[in-house]
């Protein structure tokens, strides 16, 4: 089932369109990774998804229904980039009176501060949080009423490795019982994992969109395999060469080749067969080479017939 559907979405700030013609959609259970530069229309493209903008032109369905029904409003949960709560009430206060605005059960309030690493300081002041734990709290208020769709603009921004660990192992508890999550973050090398599709933006378009794998076939960055601790490493670099593959010495007994396609299976076969390695790694392109190659390469280049 479709949670999300923007289909032909425009939208304008005055004379400035944010927003070109977008076509998204999101699944149920879905992650989805929302990749661009500042100015890219991602802020943009989740108010439309929460109901706090209307679209110029274009349609937006959430849950089958416009955003702006307060029925669709109440399974939505949202994490801005820069939460905001009142200084003076303290984490545990601050929680009930979001619980109170969304009409989610009070008993919740308190597995949730225990949930995101809080328990201990709710009858703290939210002023002396420091950013790391505000974050903490903005993602416990986001998960108030159990929300079936979560937007998360930049989530890890403040949290330590450990917290960040453990807000991903979060997500995928979500995922698991159906929530759909659509997630905004600069730091790709951490969410590459996490996600089922990646949609990348530049000044309001969408500029590429589909899973990883998908992406990686599109942009046709190679895979490379190293291979250390392989004896006559020179003698197979020039074999892999003269076989049209692009292979390098790496020190003296380490070797990495380069291939496309599906050629790293003729090469690992090769190597797995008749080469003496003590360890072979493969590792494709990251999310990081993937959104470096979209932002680099013109869009209308690659949209040319």
């Amino acid at each position: 089932m479709k949670l999300v559907e923007l289909h032909s979405v425009r939208h304008c700030y005055g004379k400035l369109q944010a927003l070109h013609d977008l076509t998204l959609s999101l699944n149920e259970g879905e992650v989805l990774g929302l990749f661009g530069h500042n100015g890219a229309g991602k802020t943009t493209t989740m108010k439309l998804i929460l109901g706090l903008l209307r679209a110029s032109a274009g349609q937006v369905s959430v849950f089958g229904a416009s955003p702006q029904q307060a029925k669709v409003r109440q399974q939505l949960g949202y994490l801005p980039e820069n939460v905001s709560f009142y200084p003076q009430l303290t984490g545990l206060e601050t929680l009930r009176y979001f619980a109170r605005l969304k009409s989610a059960p009070s008993v919740q309030v308190e597995a949730l501060l225990e949930q995101v690493g809080l328990a201990q300081a709710c009858k703290r002041k939210v002023k002396t949080y420091s950013k790391g734990m505000r974050q903490r709290l903005g993602l416990a208020q986001a998960l108030l009423g159990k929300p079936r769709l979560l937007l998360l603009d930049e989530p890890t921004v403040g949290l330590d490795p450990i917290a960040t660990r453990e807000l991903y192992a979060m997500i995928q508890q979500l995922r698991e019982g159906g929530t759909a999550v659509i997630l905004c973050s600069h730091v790709l090398a951490g969410v590459e994992a996490f996600i089922d599709r990646a949609a990348i933006m530049a000044s309001g378009c969408l500029q590429a969109e589909g899973t990883l794998s998908e992406l990686r076939s599109q942009v046709g960055l190679p895979s490379l395999i190293r291979v250390n601790g392989l004896l006559q490493a020179s003698h197979w670099q020039a074999q892999l060469n003269s076989e049209g593959f692009q292979a390098r010495l790496v020190g003296q007994d380490n070797l990495e080749v380069a291939t496309h396609n599906g050629a790293k299976q003729q090469v690992l076969k090769l190597l797995l067969e008749q080469g003496d390695a003590e360890d072979i790694e493969v590792r494709q392109a990251s999310m990081e080479e993937i959104y470096s190659h979209f932002m680099t390469q013109p869009f209308a280049q690659r949209n040319a017939p």
